[in-house]
């Protein structure tokens, strides 16, 4: 089952990297002072129960106490092909952010996002090894604590929603491009793979899909991170279902209405904002007509940099 996902994401990544020239980055030495960045793998950075990899880009002209952005990879992607294929590291450098790059490391290269200890605070696998990234950065790079943001495309995607559900004491508002609701995927066979999921045959109330939220980190009573959601309806590998049942999900983890406050459609995608009329609204919302699996397209990461208020 996990093939058919491999199968499919292998061909969109066609369309997701635009240049495979840059992935001789990784190999870089550190760029001197004044010269170009480049990408660099991390290794030795905490506690890694995931067996991730870590690729970090720092821009040359990254500001003081810089903001931090974890990208996260589709399947059969890796950190250096998103580093290249996406326009994050881009608008880092116009903006002075730092971005992560983690590398999933297994057959495949999907994520976990599945396991029990995947969908629970400090409960190991992947999730666990992406804070440590990120607390390697905090402690090294000098960054900015209160201003660390996730960004990803379909594992990556799915991984944002449960990096915000895991860890909303560590990010301050997510952008999933083409994901599930946190826990949907969740299984127990071992298998990685939630083909009910997938198919778009789980719905809940959104009270539930609430509950599951909270029941990742039992206790916490502080500020949840703001939600931007994207997704195409002609999506036939994370069925457009999904988008739906994420709204629910995080329209009430943030305690704000399930009608959206405005609602606007310029050629074939349609915004809607939950709890206010702003570019950081609590929840933003994109569905893009006749687009399957294929986010983000151009321009698109930049609107996740707005809504994280990185462009500022």
């Amino acid at each position: 089952m996990l093939k058919r996902l491999r199968a499919t994401v292998t061909a969109v990544a066609a369309t997701l990297l635009l240049t495979a020239g840059a992935m001789a980055a990784t190999s870089a030495s550190a760029a001197p002072s004044g010269a170009t960045a480049s990408l660099q793998e991390v290794t030795n950075f905490g506690n890694n129960p995931g067996n991730l990899r870590m690729y970090e880009y720092v821009p040359s002209n990254v500001k003081p106490n810089p903001a931090i952005l974890v990208a996260v990879h589709y399947c059969t992607g890796t950190g250096p092909g998103f580093f290249s294929g996406s326009e994050f590291h881009s608008l880092a450098d116009q903006y002075g952010f730092i971005v992560i790059y983690p590398d999933a490391n297994v057959s495949g290269q999907c994520f976990d996002v599945s396991s029990p200890q995947a969908l629970k605070h400090d409960g190991g696998s992947d999730p666990t090894s992406i804070a440590s990234m990120v607390t390697y950065v905090e402690q090294h790079n000098q960054a900015d604590a209160s201003r660390v943001f996730v960004a990803g495309a379909s594992s990556g995607a799915m991984m944002t929603d449960v990096l915000l559900g895991d860890y909303p004491d560590i990010f301050k508002a997510g952008s999933a491009f083409m994901g599930v609701p946190f826990a949907c995927f969740a299984t127990t066979d071992g298998s990685g793979w939630n083909s009910q999921c997938s198919s778009g045959q789980i719905t809940h109330t959104a009270q539930e899909w609430g509950d599951m939220v909270r029941n990742a980190y039992p206790g916490y009573s502080g500020a949840r991170p703001r939600v931007q959601l994207w997704h195409g309806t002609s999506d036939t590998t994370l069925n457009y279902h999904n988008f739906g049942e994420e709204i629910k999900q995080w329209t009430n983890v943030l305690g704000v209405s399930q009608t959206p406050v405005s609602t606007q459609t310029s050629g074939n995608t349609t915004r809607t904002r939950y709890g206010a009329d702003s570019t950081q609204a609590p929840v933003e919302a994109y569905s893009i007509s006749g687009v399957g699996h294929s986010l983000p397209l151009s321009g698109q990461a930049a609107q996740a940099i707005a809504f994280f208020g990185l462009n500022g």
